[in-house]
């Protein structure tokens, strides 16, 4: 029964998310197609904790430290935001690249968020089983971390679908992960920050709050701007 209680911890604020954005889509894509995204984000976690685990690794071997703010922030950029991203970016055009239903400008957020929520619901439900105190994981992975995947999604697929169907620019098409790693590596850079000393971590919390605020805020605005070029 415990272990039932945790796993729907770890697992609500992704589904309330995913419903979010499905009701959002004026025209829903197949069921069948969405968890296919969701299942592929799942996917990747374990190729992902290998390769990030193998850059970690490399770092400390060539001297950098990770306790200092300079250490941090490399580590947020390069062991976690670059990689997690590009698998995402990897699933997301595999996905999409021959499916008939990606023919709506809103389509690439709903399929790049089931990519980027499913490699939450997974990294979740690790995070939130793996420690004693996982209610407190839990609540503080629900108000920060899987809203960060969620906000990163959107900055993909609202690149992806305007690279697809109305600019494709070097540009925009750099965006399309340009975008999500820079929101990425500044949202973990703030975070792992936190770890350097009490200080800095009481100064972080706040910021990291500031920055997810911000980065819903754009969300918001990128989902609604698509929404708005399919109706009109």
């Amino acid at each position: 029964m415990n272990t039932l209680i945790i796993l729907t911890a770890a697992l609500l604020p992704v589904m309330l998310l995913l419903s979010y954005i499905y009701k959002k889509d004026p025209q829903p894509e197949p069921t069948p197609q969405l968890v296919r995204a969701v299942l592929w984000g799942m996917a990747i976690c374990l190729p992902v904790a290998l390769l990030e685990e193998l850059i970690h690794t490399l770092l400390l071997d060539a001297g950098l430290d990770p306790s200092t703010l300079f250490g941090a922030t490399i580590e947020a950029f390069t062991v976690a935001a670059v990689p997690e991203e590009a698998f995402k970016l990897l699933v997301l055009w595999f996905v999409l690249r021959k499916n008939p239903y990606f023919d709506e400008h809103f389509d690439g957020i709903v399929y790049a968020v089931s990519v980027g929520l499913g490699f939450a619901a997974l990294e979740n439900i690790a995070y939130v089983l793996g420690d004693e105190d996982w209610l407190s994981v839990a609540i503080l992975r629900a108000l920060l971390s899987v809203p960060g995947h969620y906000a990163f999604a959107v900055l993909m697929g609202y690149y992806y679908s305007v690279y697809h169907f109305v600019d494709r620019s070097p540009k925009v098409a750099a965006c399309i992960l340009l975008a999500p790693v820079v929101a990425h590596g500044i949202y973990d850079a703030i975070a792992f920050s936190g770890a350097v000393n009490p200080y800095i971590g009481g100064l972080s919390f706040f910021i990291l709050i500031w920055f997810c605020v911000k980065m819903h805020k754009k969300a918001r605005k990128k989902v609604m701007a698509l929404i708005d070029k399919d109706l009109q």
